[in-house]
């Protein structure tokens, strides 16, 4: 069928027309409906009798990737929650990092962890590492992640303090980064930090995370890894059954950059040790402080880190200003790089430790 084209118009017929047309009122406006940002029902997903991809939504910025296109070449970890794998891209060539989860969730459970991953495919940051992708065969899902070639920082010893600063201003972006987009980790750890051949630091491992926003419990469940969990996280009766998940987070990344520091778990068991003596070491001791063989402002970065009570702790956006982290202190003046976001950051307070700390 041929389309109804309108028929030719002359000059003086479209003149005659826009005098005979009634004026428009520019008082009259239709009313918006109003939207409540609470109420938000996901799309179903599609049938998982079939591999599927999120990147089948149209996304200017993630390329469209198959699975049936990506071969494994080796086994790169594997935990409690899954099996990372390295893949190749056959057309691209270019190497990701594939997540597999295990087990058959439930319905409910799967398009929770769906949503999550859904979220942080916007996740854009230097020092997080990239989602690409996510398929759902049959019930198993897997996560298509940025690949880095250095593998985890675990067992790592940096003692020198200015090589350590720059390592500590990326994990710190990263977790201001995502700490802004209300994203909390849960399991910030010496694993969990990956580094490439390009001296980057990137943070991993988001199967533990939770986006507040889009979460109903509390951000209290036991997940994780309990040697860097913070005090009041294993026993709530310490503040008074609240956890907040953003101070959590800078205890964790705080015990990983002394670890780091040490060459060993800064506590005095080790951090494979049993539940009870784990939980004696970082409830009812007091926090690990660095040596004073270490610069003052690496010793009070530390504290800001570790206070026993989570609202006393620096937030990264905080920690990003502090002399340490800037390069400003007399022990590595020379590194004076400031990271951009310094610029939009509040002053840290300046309560929390005394010049003697």
């Amino acid at each position: 069928m041929k389309p109804i084209l309108p028929p030719p118009t002359t000059a003086g017929a479209t003149a005659n027309r826009n005098i005979n047309r009634p004026r428009r009122r520019p008082d009259l406006t239709l009313p918006l409906p109003n939207r409540e940002p609470q109420i938000a029902v996901p799309l179903p997903l599609p049938p998982s009798s079939a591999p599927t991809s999120t990147s089948q939504t149209p996304n200017k910025q993630q390329p469209s990737f198959n699975l049936s296109e990506l071969d494994r070449m080796n086994r790169i970890g594997s935990g409690s929650g899954g099996t990372v794998y390295k893949v190749i891209h056959r057309p691209t060539g270019r190497l990701f990092a594939l997540k597999v989860i295990y087990g058959n969730h439930e319905d409910d459970v799967r398009r929770q962890i769906c949503r999550e991953i859904e979220i942080l495919r916007d996740v854009d940051n230097l020092n997080i590492v990239k989602c690409h992708d996510m398929f759902d065969r049959a019930g198993e899902i897997q996560v298509l992640l940025e690949y880095m070639d250095g593998g985890s920082l675990e067992g790592t010893h940096i003692a020198h303090e200015a090589s350590l600063a720059d390592l500590t201003r990326q994990i710190l972006s990263g977790i201001y980064y995502l700490h802004r987009r209300k994203i909390v980790h849960r399991d910030i750890k010496p694993s969990n930090l990956l580094i490439n051949s390009k001296k980057q630091v990137k943070i991993a491992d988001f199967g533990v995370s939770r986006i507040l926003a889009q979460t109903m419990d509390p951000c209290n469940s036991s997940v994780g890894t309990i040697a860097y969990m913070s005090p009041e996280r294993i026993n709530t009766d310490l503040n008074h059954g609240k956890y907040d998940g953003y101070a959590g987070d800078i205890w964790s990344f705080g015990v990983s950059i002394l670890e780091f520091y040490l060459g060993r778990f800064p506590f005095a068991v080790g951090r494979q040790g049993d539940w009870a003596s784990l939980m004696c070491a970082i409830c009812m001791s007091q926090p690990p402080e660095a040596p004073a063989t270490a610069s003052r402002e690496f010793r009070e970065f530390i504290s800001c880190c570790l206070q026993r009570d989570p609202a006393r702790r620096w937030t990264a956006a905080q920690l990003l200003r502090h002399p340490f982290v800037t390069g400003t202190s007399s022990s590595h003046t020379g590194n004076n790089q400031v990271h951009p976001t310094h610029q939009l950051l509040p002053p840290p307070p300046r309560t929390h430790f005394s010049s003697s700390s």
